[in-house]
């Protein structure tokens, strides 16, 4: 497997420089998303989501089996991801890496046990038949970030996806097909969507004294890749959306997963990078934000792509 190439000392610096001014390497401010893109593919649940150049596909697929005998009502939801070579050559086939384990991890609290959706309005017949739903993530392409962009590719094929009507008579289950009846949404509750700060905690620049007893402040400041826990004698950096080299520079992460109505489902933070109360309040609070500004995305995009099938709707 290749060994990723660390970033050089001028890349550092030129971060460290650019941040200090509230820039981004990219052109983009501190708390600006890459747009997503959206494409459906042909089969309703495929779907393919973009966000600058980390591209995630997402597929649903539904089968009828006998639930948990421990939850004879509920259906089922099981997610499988796996990052490959295809998505950059760090990653290596067959060999779990730490990042595939965080982000899997993550996937499973955002899209199953938020109770994003109803998993008793997958009951076909109690204790008997429920349906079982197979979310597959599929990683294309790593530009940075690419957990915000599975998580959104996730959520977004669950409500693009339909499931077949079912007819029960006696003991006979009857699966129509789409031809003869059209398909059911699913009953999702709400819409979790994931947003990731890349956390940055630098040496405050501090006064030194030049030879003619003048105090200058051009002293370079420190950018070790370990951060302190002091927050008098270093200064911290959040941005929103972090690319690749951002990704690789940061001393730490904070996930925020919520959805539009600003009810906070997951909030994960990796890393040692201190925060104070008010910094993760700030930092949820332009969360939210962004949150409502792609369920309205989303919300057209779903919306389009069903009138351009001209399919009738439940």
């Amino acid at each position: 497997m290749p060994r990723s190439v660390s970033p050089s000392i001028p890349e550092k610096e030129f971060l460290v420089s650019a941040l200090q001014q509230s820039l981004r390497l990219d052109g983009r401010s501190v708390v600006e998303l890459r747009e997503p893109q959206l494409t459906f593919g042909p089969e309703l649940g495929w779907v393919e989501c973009a966000m600058g150049k980390t591209r995630v596909m997402a597929s649903i697929e539904a089968k009828m089996m006998r639930p948990a005998p421990d939850r004879p009502y509920e259906g089922m939801i099981n997610i499988q991801s796996e990052i490959s070579p295809m998505a950059s050559s760090e990653y290596e086939q067959g060999r779990t890496s730490d990042e595939e384990v965080t982000i899997t991890r993550m996937l499973d609290k955002v899209l199953r046990r938020s109770d994003a959706l109803d998993k008793e309005s997958l009951c076909i017949v109690a204790g008997q038949r429920v349906w079982s739903l197979k979310v597959t993530i599929q990683f294309l392409s790593d530009a940075g970030n690419m957990l915000d962009c599975a998580c959104l590719a996730g959520i977004v094929a669950l409500r693009h996806f339909r499931k077949p009507e079912v007819q029960v008579e006696g003991e006979e289950v009857i699966v129509h097909p789409p031809e003869s009846r059209a398909p059911l949404p699913l009953a999702i509750h709400h819409s979790p969507l994931c947003f990731t700060f890349a956390l940055y905690s630098f040496q405050r620049l501090s006064s030194v004294q030049t030879k003619g007893g003048t105090s200058s402040s051009e002293q370079q400041p420190n950018i070790s890749t370990v951060p302190s826990g002091s927050f008098s004698t270093h200064q911290t950096f959040a941005l929103l959306d972090p690319s690749t080299l951002e990704e690789t520079l940061a001393h730490g992460t904070l996930s925020v997963a919520l959805n539009a109505q600003s009810e906070i489902c997951v909030l994960q933070k990796n890393g040692g990078v201190p925060l104070d109360q008010d910094t993760i309040l700030r930092l949820v609070d332009v969360a939210v934000g962004k949150a409502k500004e792609i369920e309205t995305l989303v919300d057209r995009r779903l919306q389009e792509d069903w009138d351009e099938r001209r399919l009738e709707l439940r």
